[in-house]
């Protein structure tokens, strides 16, 4: 599998590891326990099976021109009641046009996710994997109220056969 992520600013990337580490002093499950050295925050717009010839340079032109994008984070919840812990992303016109020329680029890719689908796609940065629904109102206080902001700053893709990411762009 072949992702197509968006990278935080430092400062927002800051912010999300820090709820990271708030999340597992809590004693709640966390990514700040993935140690992996290409765990850190980003937003998925895409995954695929395999990229088709050509693609990633057409990925970086695209984000060559794109990118930054401002983000601003809305509420954390539970995707599905039982799964990630998120932080969902407000979805910007300027996101939603990135996120749709993603799909452009990528439409004759094999195994595209429906879930990234645009009309589908909840764009988030996850906070922790296999998360309870019971456990949100204590979440949602470590996590504090704020609404942090920042830009994506670049933008990568994560290859799942070989646990490596590469720059597009």
């Amino acid at each position: 599998m072949r992702t197509v992520e968006l990278v935080c600013s430092a400062g927002l990337d800051t912010e999300v590891r820090s709820t990271w580490e708030r999340l597992a002093a809590a004693g709640l499950p966390s990514l700040a326990r993935n140690t992996h050295p290409t765990n850190r925050p980003h937003l998925t717009l895409a995954a695929v099976d395999d990229f088709p010839p050509g693609v990633e340079h057409r990925l970086a032109e695209l984000f060559d021109a794109a990118l930054p994008v401002p983000v601003t984070l809305e509420r954390v919840v539970v995707l599905d009641g039982s799964a990630p812990l998120v932080w969902l992303v407000r979805p910007t016109p300027a996101l939603a046009a990135v996120h749709a020329a993603v799909w452009d680029v990528l439409a004759e890719a094999d195994g595209l996710r429906p879930w990234h689908a645009p009309g589908a796609w909840v764009p988030h940065l996850s906070l922790a994997l296999r998360f309870r629904n019971a456990d949100l109102r204590l979440a949602r206080a470590v996590a504090g109220g704020q609404r942090p902001a920042g830009t994506f700053v670049a933008a990568r893709s994560y290859d799942g056969a070989d646990r490596t990411v590469a720059r597009l762009g």
